[in-house]
């Protein structure tokens, strides 16, 4: 984009907040609460709550083929649709055109992802765990990259503050491994849950327990936000809560930080460079590109979240390059687009449950079980096929009742049959920590633009020994639980596309944390260790993966940078 094209505009705001996501979310109100005049950049469409969720009360009769993605759709996001969930109509919206927004792979990866204001808190997991001291000091005791540079108690306090705020649900346990939170009441077990968990507990004597989801959905009282109320078990969540029951920047961060009347959002905005000041030695602003009108703005601030994404935070730190930083702002170490993790799955078992016929559902749980890490913990915990370990989600449930079906008007038999439930079923699908590589990697094609003229990014990352060691163990002991609960017809598998990155969409370490400026782009309060006005609080800080959902760890650590952030303005440290 031509230097003479750009359009300079002469506000300058205190901070700017690029990305609306999880992170982009909490970034935004927190500084916002804290009086700062705070510009907000989206490079996707507006997304209104409750307006904007077309699809939010559609049952499946009212989508043509009952739901199933379009050949359109299929046409359109190939590599979306790879994934066989994320394009079917009730959600498709949510999800990129891979046509209008390519990218690379030396090595497959399978980037998720959605250009919207709300980003993917429209369309997360919403499970919610802490890291603990296990995951914050396994890098160091194990001589693997690089330490974090901080420990469990010094990001407490920030979840703690999340969680109050948002609301999550569960059961606290009291084990090292997954701190105990503030929670709401949890969502319940149904019959055959309880039956593993209980068979688990009798059978197994090294920790292993069963307990509920820990989920961002509402299960008593409100939260703040767009009339926040409780979850009313439709499990509809991708298409967006319109009782704003679950967790979203759009029903509860982003209205929260409007309310103060320190925030102008501007959707449409695509940031591709952070401009560094040579004299100050400080950033000034952000180069923005209008996605509609393709006209360049230069937005100024006096410090700047990026909340992007990890992948797109990294793309927008390699491409603002300047003569203090020719590889890209902060990437004094080289590390900048290198240390990708993600969770690897799709293996574990499944089993049929005799025995219970006589039950059925009561309404749609959007949660599941979760059965917390326990291996190497110490003790008889301990492996020596790989290092770390990993959770298993999933739970049990009963299919073949009517509720995909508008009209039972088609005889008799076919009513019964329908009408009819089918056998409990359980599944435990495992999650697996990802070790810190060097080798996996993105990095930027100029020989291949993008419709903005900007440069498309190149994944070369995958999955390595210690990751295709743990998924054997991560199968075995799913066949074994679930044989130890008396269940039938149990088999295992580890399904080919469970063994690429991408998929799990928890896709982190771009810039990773650390102590040492040769060996990380980020210190410990998420700032550029050389230009420390800017802060970057998505997945791209993550020094090591842990083996659960990260989300609640981005919030934490965004709201602790956050108030970092205004404490160093008013030093006028920054």
């Amino acid at each position: 984009m031509s230097v003479n094209n750009l359009i300079s505009i002469e506000e300058e705001y205190d901070a700017i907040v690029v990305g609306t996501g999880i992170s982009g979310g909490w970034a935004a109100k927190e500084l916002c609460e804290k009086g700062l005049k705070t510009l907000v950049l989206e490079r996707g469409r507006m997304v209104k709550h409750i307006e904007d969720y077309k699809t939010a009360n559609m049952d499946p009769w009212d989508f043509p083929n009952g739901g199933v993605a379009s050949k359109e759709t299929k046409e359109r996001k190939f590599k979306q649709h790879r994934t066989g969930y994320v394009t079917q109509e009730a959600h498709q919206h949510f999800f990129v055109d891979d046509i209008k927004h390519p990218y690379n792979e030396d090595r497959r990866f399978d980037w998720i992802r959605g250009y919207h204001v709300g980003g993917r808190s429209l369309m997360w997991g919403r499970q919610s765990y802490r890291l603990s001291d296990i995951d914050f000091e396994a890098n160091k005791k194990e001589g693997i990259a690089v330490d974090w540079p901080v420990r469990y108690k010094d990001i407490a306090p920030w979840y703690d503050k999340v969680e109050e705020f948002i609301g999550v649900s569960g059961e606290n346990l009291g084990l090292e491994v997954l701190p105990d939170q503030k929670l709401l009441k949890p969502m319940n077990l149904n019959c055959v849950e309880k039956e593993l968990k209980s068979k688990i507990s009798e059978k197994f004597d090294d920790g292993r327990v069963l307990t509920i989801g820990r989920t961002a959905h509402i299960t008593e009282g409100t939260k703040p936000g767009m009339g926040r109320s409780t979850c009313q078990y439709r499990n509809r969540c991708m298409r967006g809560c319109p009782f704003g029951a679950y967790f979203s920047s759009n029903s509860s961060t982003l209205p929260v930080a409007e309310a103060t009347g320190n925030m102008t959002l501007r959707p449409n905005s695509i940031v591709h460079e952070v401009v560094y000041d040579e004299t100050t030695k400080k950033a000034i602003g952000v180069k923005v590109i209008d996605a509609e009108t393709k006209e360049a703005f230069l937005f100024k601030a006096k410090i700047i979240f990026l909340c992007a994404s990890a992948i797109a935070s990294a793309s927008i730190l390699l491409q603002s390059k300047s003569e203090r930083f020719p590889n890209g702002l902060g990437n004094d170490s080289g590390e900048l687009g290198h240390n990708i993790m993600d969770h690897h799955f799709h293996v574990g078992a499944t089993a049929v449950a005799k025995g219970f016929e006589d039950k059925i559902n009561k309404g749609r749980r959007a949660n599941g079980v979760y059965i917390p890490r326990f291996r190497n913990l110490g003790g008889k915990t301990n492996v020596k096929e790989f290092r770390r370990g990993y959770g298993y989600q999933g739970g049990a449930s009963r299919s073949g009742l009517s509720d995909m079906v508008a009209e039972l008007k088609y005889g008799p038999e076919l009513k019964e049959a329908i009408l009819k439930p089918g056998e409990w079923r359980v599944n435990l699908l495992g999650f697996g920590e990802t070790l810190p590589d060097h080798k996996n990697r993105m990095y930027l094609d100029y020989d291949k633009l993008d419709e903005w003229g900007l440069p498309t990014i190149t994944f070369d990352a995958d999955f390595g020994e210690n990751e295709i060691a743990m998924r054997k163990d991560m199968q075995e002991q799913a066949i074994k639980m679930l044989e130890s609960a008396g269940f039938k017809d149990v088999e295992g598998y580890d399904r080919a596309e469970g063994r690429g990155m991408g998929l799990g969409i928890h896709e982190m370490g771009t810039a990773r944390m650390g102590r040492d400026p040769k060996t990380s782009v980020l210190n410990e309060y998420n700032q550029i260790h050389a230009c420390k006005n800017v802060y970057v609080t998505d997945g791209s800080f993550m020094t090591s993966a842990a083996c659960h959902n990260p989300s609640l760890g981005y919030m934490a650590f965004t709201a602790r940078a956050a108030n970092h952030a205004v404490e160093q303005l008013k030093k006028d440290n920054l």
